[in-house]
């Protein structure tokens, strides 16, 4: 009957997820159609889904499974299934997002908001703005990415929640803040986030962990990540890689130490060779397992702080020196010197250094620095109480007359 087509289907499936056959798998969702048309529409959405999130657990599939959730999408739209339409180009959205392809993600999300506004399904819109949000993020579009959460937000209050999707909400808002610079309402984002999962036993919460020992990182506050490691819910992902690569970024950061920092990042390497021409944090990541430089939010962070630990190292070992050899500098702070003069210049024209670069004997020149002086300043001040004294003066003549 119905019930043991569809046993049938799901077990097959499993086994080809299993072998790791993508197409296999691509060619039981294709001839299950059939079976699908004449069975109800919720039994036949519960069924497809089933079978494409077996694709996930398949490494390299991706290509394969567009193409199956297109296909699907194609048959929705002719059985004028629209329910299901919706739900399967949602998730093509996410997998677009996952591959980064944005265009065609924004493409489909056009579509689809266009539809769900009219037929007023708050939950999948809610989705959908938050999927929006991601991909805007994506291309570094922020304001866009801001303006797509705070929709999401507004359809997901007039309606139940579900807990998952909720995390989801507020990391996506602690991500926001963290590239705001505001890493003190990022940590409480996440820190909602990780209760929420953890509770659940939901892998994710790992995600939303890091997040919240990078944001103490970021915060100046590497010590504190110790006593965050000790809370209970943390305790089972004490042992894990992923934390301790946040952990040794932590140790190198307190110890204000780029060499430390560099080792961290280069201890949790794949190993293999990266392009000549990459440098710098770069080339350090060019390398790493997924724990440090997959992540887009850690990656982006962890660039910034090495930068200003780079910038702390060049100004210590200058400081001494009214003039000093550029090839020593790089020498003593361990990087190559294109990179340390391109450095040098940057924090010059930051105003963070006082001084000038010496191309010809390929050296910095450092000037003492300078007070400032305070006399034109209190000039301008009482050119202004004097400009309010005439202002004055000259309202009581006009009231005189």
């Amino acid at each position: 009957d119905d019930r043991d087509q569809e046993t049938a289907l799901v077990k097959l499936g499993q086994i080809y997820a299993n072998q790791k056959n993508a197409e296999k798998l691509a060619e039981v969702v294709r001839s299950s159609r059939a079976f699908m048309s004449s069975t109800a529409k919720a039994k036949t959405a519960k069924l497809i889904r089933t079978l494409i999130d077996f694709f996930s657990s398949i490494p390299g599939s991706e290509s394969t499974q567009k193409q199956v959730l297109e296909d699907n999408i194609d048959w929705a739209r002719q059985e004028k299934r629209i329910f299901l339409k919706q739900s399967l180009e949602t998730r093509l959205v996410a997998l677009h997002l996952e591959t980064q392809s944005y265009r065609p993600a924004l493409s489909l999300i056009d579509g689809l908001l266009k539809e769900l506004k009219r037929l007023d399904d708050k939950l999948i819109l809610t989705e959908v703005h938050l999927l929006e949000s991601r991909v805007y993020r994506g291309i570094g579009n922020f304001p866009k990415s801001k303006a797509a959460l705070t929709s999401a937000r507004t359809a997901a209050n007039s309606i139940y929640c579900p807990p998952y999707l909720q995390a989801q909400l507020d990391l996506q808002s602690g991500i926001l803040h963290a590239e705001d610079k505001d890493y003190k309402t990022a940590y409480s984002y996440f820190f909602e986030v990780f209760e929420n999962l953890s509770t659940n036993d939901d892998p994710k919460a790992l995600t939303a962990l890091k997040y919240m020992l990078l944001c103490k990182i970021m915060l100046n506050l590497p010590e504190d990540v110790t006593s965050l490691l000790q809370i209970k819910l943390a305790a089972r992902y004490v042992q894990l890689r992923e934390v301790d690569s946040m952990r040794a970024v932590a140790r190198a950061h307190q110890n204000r130490n780029l060499a430390e920092f560099e080792q961290a990042l280069k201890d949790y390497r794949e190993g293999g060779c990266y392009p000549p021409a990459v440098t710098g944090y770069a080339q350090l990541t060019a390398v790493t397992k997924p724990e440090l430089s997959t992540d887009p939010t850690i990656r982006t962070h962890l660039a910034a702080l090495y930068d200003t630990l780079l910038e702390q190292n060049l100004l210590r070992i200058v400081e001494p020196y009214s003039v000093v050899d550029i090839d020593h500098v790089a020498e003593v702070v361990g990087q190559g010197r294109a990179q340390v003069e391109a450095k040098l210049s940057q924090m010059i024209l930051d105003k963070i250094l006082s001084g000038v670069l010496d191309q010809g004997r390929g050296c910095l020149i450092i000037f003492d620095p300078q007070e400032e002086d305070a006399l034109y300043g209190d000039a301008i001040k009482t050119i202004e109480q004097v400009g309010k004294v005439v202002d004055s003066l000259y309202a009581k003549t006009v009231r005189i007359a």
